[in-house]
């Protein structure tokens, strides 16, 4: 397994919990050493992207992924065409980013409804549909798969293994996969099928995410940890991946509004990189 140092890992912008402008975050980052950044739309949306780009690629780090999808259920036609068309203009300022993937957190139940097959079915048909525009930009797709406790609202993928049959569904076989998957520990590390779909997913998996599951959990979606101070085995699962073949960047992604939200970025980039050569 690799001996990381912070040029090999990303910095997750939520991780310093959105309290500065994009390009402060930028120049925070790259002098903290790190070799990757990854923004939300929220900071990039409604700004000039290709200035954005430009400061990213000036500060010297790369883009493993753009967070994130547009949910995709809808409860109509117009809906979905409507989610369908902002992902795929998102999917266009991924490649003005240089972003390697475009992160597809896929969404759950549409209101009013009760059908998560048909959720299912809406997030197959409209990744089929942006895989082209995707493949076209030179952004690949990758579906994060959530943790189950996020189904109804979040997420209608729930699993490793669901996500890969997706690819496979949707792509079929190939040696060049444009859609692969997103693996977070936080939502997989519980699953006892892990180590058998992680090997499943050699060549597909397009980004690795980092952080902790704490004991207790206050928030299931805010109160995320930061590794070391939870009960994943972080270095075991990134084991996984790097078995399977990832080589990509290590990518920090910590939710916590009541700790790491709180304090200043400085300080929890230190953090971060410390951890990343104790517990990750």
């Amino acid at each position: 397994m690799r001996r990381l140092s912070p040029g090999d890992c990303a910095i997750n912008t939520a991780t310093l919990g959105f309290q500065a402008p994009i390009g402060e975050v930028i120049e925070a980052v790259a002098r903290a050493g790190f070799g990757a950044i990854a923004p939300w739309r929220r900071e990039v949306e409604g700004g000039d992207v290709t200035a954005i780009a430009r400061q990213i690629r000036d500060a010297g780090l790369a883009v493993p992924g753009y967070c994130r999808s547009t949910y995709i259920p809808a409860a109509d036609k117009a809906g979905f065409d409507a989610n369908v068309d902002a992902n795929r203009r998102a999917i266009s300022d991924a490649a003005v980013l240089g972003a390697k993937s475009f992160v597809m957190v896929v969404g759950g139940l549409p209101t009013g409804s009760k059908d998560i097959a048909a959720a299912r079915a809406q997030v197959a048909d409209a990744t089929g549909r942006l895989l082209g525009h995707a493949r076209a930009c030179g952004v690949r797709l990758a579906l994060e798969p959530l943790h189950p406790v996020y189904a109804a609202d979040r997420s209608c993928l729930s699993l490793l293994s669901e996500a890969l049959d997706m690819c496979e569904a949707v792509e079929g076989a190939t040696d060049d996969p444009w859609l692969g998957v997103c693996v977070d520990v936080y939502h997989v590390w519980w699953d006892p099928n892990l180590r058998r779909d992680m090997a499943r997913a050699s060549g597909r998996i397009l980004g690795f995410h980092v952080c902790d599951w704490l004991v207790p959990t206050a928030d299931v979606l805010n109160d995320r940890g930061m590794m070391g101070d939870g009960v994943i085995d972080v270095p075991g699962i990134r084991g996984m991946a790097e078995e399977a073949g990832y080589a990509g960047f290590v990518e920090i992604e910590i939710f916590s509004a009541a700790n790491w939200w709180k304090r200043l970025m400085v300080e929890t980039l230190g953090v971060c990189r410390e951890r990343l050569a104790t517990a990750t």
